[in-house]
C-alpha cells in the first residue's frame, strides 16, 4: 500500500514540474523572462495584443490556483507533520511563486491595455 501512494506521489509530482516547464514558455506565457523586457514589450503591443496575452496569464493564474486547491485537498489534518505533506506543501509554495511571478507580468499587460484605452472587461 505504500508503494502504490508513493508511486502516486512521484507521478503526481513529475505532472506539476511538467505544468512548470510547459507554464514557463508556452502559448506567450512567460515566468523567466525579465520584468524590464515584459513592459518593453508591451509598450510596443496593440490594445489586440495586449488583451490577448493578459487574458493567457489570466487563464494561466486559475490554472495554478487549481493546482493548490487539488494538492491542498489532499493534505489530512491527521498527518499534518507527514512527509508526504511536506512534499505536498512545498509543491504549493513553487506554485504560489509561479503564481506571484505570472500576476506580476499580467499586471503589466493588463495596465498597459488600460493606458492604452483598451477593453479589460474579462479580465
Amino acid at each position: 500500500m505504500k508503494k502504490i501512494k508513493m508511486l502516486s506521489l512521484y507521478v503526481l509530482l513529475a505532472l506539476i514540474v511538467a505544468a512548470f516547464i510547459s507554464c514557463g514558455k508556452k502559448g506567450g506565457v512567460d515566468t523567466t523572462k525579465p520584468i524590464s523586457e515584459v513592459k518593453a514589450e508591451a509598450e510596443k503591443m496593440n490594445v489586440q495584443q495586449l488583451h490577448e496575452i493578459a487574458l493567457k496569464y489570466k487563464n494561466a493564474i486559475a490554472e495554478k490556483t487549481k493546482e493548490v486547491e487539488k494538492l491542498t485537498a489532499q493534505i489530512k489534518p491527521a498527518e499534518l507533520l507527514s512527509n508526504e505533506t511536506k512534499k505536498i506543501q512545498a509543491d504549493i509554495n513553487n506554485i504560489k511563486t509561479s503564481v506571484d511571478s505570472l500576476t506580476e507580468r499580467f499586471k503589466i499587460y493588463y495596465n498597459a491595455l488600460k493606458k492604452k484605452g483598451g477593453d479589460t472587461s474579462g479580465l
